[in-house]
């Protein structure tokens, strides 16, 4: 049998109590505790963060718990908020009014897309995008096709997917399109035709949880051509968040709703193969903004029931912790 050494290149090093700082997958011999000792990922929690400046639900987001954008929303707004990590700053209007958007990118390179106003537009539903460059929003090309609620996939606002979504309430939609930085193109469709759902991942590489009406647990991964069932989450929900940050192999949703009037808090992991339940959200609610990583994410504004909503931002982070490594 290969030791250590032979594996890792290096022997085992010796230490007088602990790694400092804690690096995953990190292994040490504690002479202080003379046993061997390793960093792994803890259970991940919730905290409570600043509140956003204005209250909502619906509102879409892209970026990453430290640098995030969160705009429109309902009552129906053009109101853009940043964050850096600590709090919340008014940051400028997009060109049209709406909630229920997906979105893709970063803090300072967005894209929204699609959504709904009932009271701006006859039929109330959009296929306006739009880029945002850090200060301002720019109108660019429109989806093939018009709808609201759709599961957001896409890591850049050159390379996204509209996944899903709906025409009216009570529809669902199969139909996908992917964004290339200029136009939009339909790809293959869902299995499952939903709405209000969860994403993750990347243009080439997604997932989607959850959402539907009525709502489903199907979570479905997409390798660039065509979409393929994978295991269901352990809650069935819709208006659920997920980490838009994320990837097809490591994801976080949380919260949603399980009727017109129950909130959910629950949280799920995805690994690549299966979702585990985790500590729950503080603020039960469900239409929220959400974004980052499975390991580093954040939920906020949202209904926490049928006509309150709420300002109340988390943040998700997942730290290293320390084990005693067990030889069988």
């Amino acid at each position: 049998m290969a030791d250590y050494k032979a594996i890792r290149g290096h022997t085992i090093r010796t230490i007088d109590g602990d790694a400092s700082p804690l690096v995953i997958g990190d292994i040490w011999y504690s002479s202080a505790s003379k046993k061997i000792r390793g960093a792994k990922l803890a259970a991940g929690s919730w905290a409570s963060g600043n509140n956003s400046n204005t209250p909502a639900y619906g509102r879409g987001c892209f970026g990453i718990q430290t640098a995030a954008v969160m705009y429109g929303g309902a009552p129906y707004t053009a109101n853009s908020e940043t964050y850096d990590g600590s709090s919340w700053t008014e940051g400028s209007n997009l060109n049209q009014s709406r909630a229920y958007c997906g979105g893709a990118g970063t803090a300072t390179a967005g894209i929204a897309f699609v959504g709904y106003n009932g009271t701006a537009n006859p039929s109330g539903v959009y296929s306006i995008c739009e880029t945002y460059d850090g200060s301002s929003w720019t109108e660019v090309g429109d989806t093939n096709t018009a709808r609201y609620s759709c599961q957001s996939v896409g890591a850049t606002n050159t390379a996204a997917l509209c996944v899903g979504g709906a025409a009216f309430p009570g529809s669902n939609y199969g139909i996908v399109e992917t964004w290339d930085g200029s136009s939009w193109t339909e790809t293959g469709d869902l299995n499952s035709a939903r709405q209000y759902g969860g994403g993750s991942g990347t243009s080439t590489a997604g997932l989607i949880m959850g959402g539907g009406n009525p709502r489903v647990a199907v979570c479905e991964s997409y390798d660039g051509s065509s979409w393929t069932e994978v295991a269901d989450l352990n809650q069935l929900r819709n208006q659920n968040g997920a980490s838009h940050a994320g990837t097809q192999t490591a994801a976080l949703t949380f919260g949603g709703a399980s009727s017109p009037t129950l909130r959910r808090n629950e949280t799920e992991s995805w690994d690549g193969s299966s979702w585990t339940e985790e500590n729950n959200l503080n603020t039960t609610r469900g239409t929220h903004m959400s974004t980052g990583t499975s390991t580093s994410a954040f939920a906020g504004a949202g209904r926490t029931a049928p006509s309150t909503y709420s300002v109340a931002t988390e943040e998700w982070d997942v730290s290293a912790s320390v084990e005693t490594v067990s030889f069988d």
